[in-house]
């Protein structure tokens, strides 16, 4: 191997490591403050790239009605919540948030596919359209068990990936697609050529990681978040509405998700399936950081990403099998340097 694929394979690696870096994060945001090891993060990658794929074409994507039925499910479940009491407040605010946003969304769409937006409006678009899903998913999913057990959680996260996966296919079919790049062209870093779409990959993750660590330690509702993580049961004795924090951890979550798929979806062509082991090495890559460490996170996905590219080059039957293999150790280690204790 000379200098030249090795450039190429760094290349490769830290491109792929940085949207790992993006889930991972993402899933360690959620589980520090619900506790749900949330599977589902790689179908918002998956929706998010095939909706702009959609959009580039001037099709109308399937997430627009799907965010719709979504919407209109946590309506009904915040109306059979308020069958005990109701409450004008809490009524006006669920329309509001369940059926008028997305009747907005669906509206905006209409009208943004016939004036032909540029690559960077169609990728906002498309963000819009599935970031508000997280909080959908997590009225209807996982609010009601948000006093449940981390094994209780599991298997919802379970149940909601593969209903998600489901509709997907639903709302794309199988044929897998690739959207067009944001920026075209490259950047010539010495000898190698740089996509400019990798760059904005790059900006994306730096841009993700320091919005967290601002949005954590300035803003009340970060401050919030980090009390819930921290006890929830705490944080409520003292005011923090745990609900909202949890909605807004999804909300984040799905976003991020979102802009991922974005980056990625003129890289790589795109299923309705493609996000489920995307997510898993974001996965392995929250592990080593022990879910709870935003930097150590993103430095094992980036080391993730790079075992993948070397993998792939010298054993790439076993590919995935080496970048799964990772997680064992850090168990094992975990597993011998941690004392005995309850599950919560």
């Amino acid at each position: 191997m000379d200098s030249i694929v090795l450039a190429f394979l760094l290349q490769d690696g830290i491109t792929n490591g940085a949207i790992y870096a993006l889930l991972g994060l993402s899933l360690v945001l959620v589980f520090a403050v619900t506790r749900v090891i949330f599977i589902p993060q790689g179908e918002f990658v998956a929706y998010g790239a095939l909706t702009l794929a959609f959009l580039d074409v001037g099709r109308m994507p399937g997430t627009v009605p799907l965010l719709a039925c979504l919407g209109a499910a946590a309506f009904l479940f915040d109306m059979w919540e308020l069958r005990k009491g109701f409450e004008a407040g809490r009524l006006l605010r669920s329309a509001l948030v369940n059926l008028v946003l997305p009747a907005l969304i669906w509206g905006v769409v209409v009208i943004a596919l016939p004036m032909q937006l540029g690559s960077l409006g169609r990728a906002v678009l498309a963000i819009l359209i599935v970031a508000p899903m997280g909080l959908y998913i997590y009225r209807i999913a996982f609010r009601p068990l948000a006093d449940a057990t981390v094994l209780v959680l599991l298997i919802a996260s379970v149940g909601v990936h593969l209903a998600m996966m489901g509709l997907g296919l639903f709302a794309f079919g199988a044929e897998g697609l690739r959207a067009g790049a944001l920026t075209p062209g490259t950047v010539t870093l010495g000898f190698l050529p740089v996509p400019l779409q990798s760059v904005w990959i790059y900006g994306a993750t730096i841009a993700a990681m320091i919005g967290l660590y601002f949005f954590f330690e300035r803003t009340i509702l970060g401050k919030a978040l980090r009390a819930t993580a921290v006890n929830r049961l705490g944080a409520r004795l003292v005011g923090v509405r745990t609900n909202l924090t949890g909605g807004t951890a999804f909300v984040l979550a799905s976003t991020i998700g979102a802009i991922s798929g974005v980056l990625i979806a003129p890289i790589t062509t795109i299923y309705y399936d493609t996000g489920f082991l995307m997510g898993l090495k974001g996965f392995v890559a929250a592990i080593i950081g022990g879910l709870s460490s935003f930097p150590v996170t993103a430095v094992a996905a980036i080391g993730v990403g790079l075992v993948e590219a070397f993998a792939s080059f010298f054993a790439s039957n076993y590919k995935e099998i080496i970048v799964f293999a990772l997680i064992i150790p850090v168990l094992i280690w975990r597993s011998l340097a941690s004392d005995p204790h309850e599950e919560e």
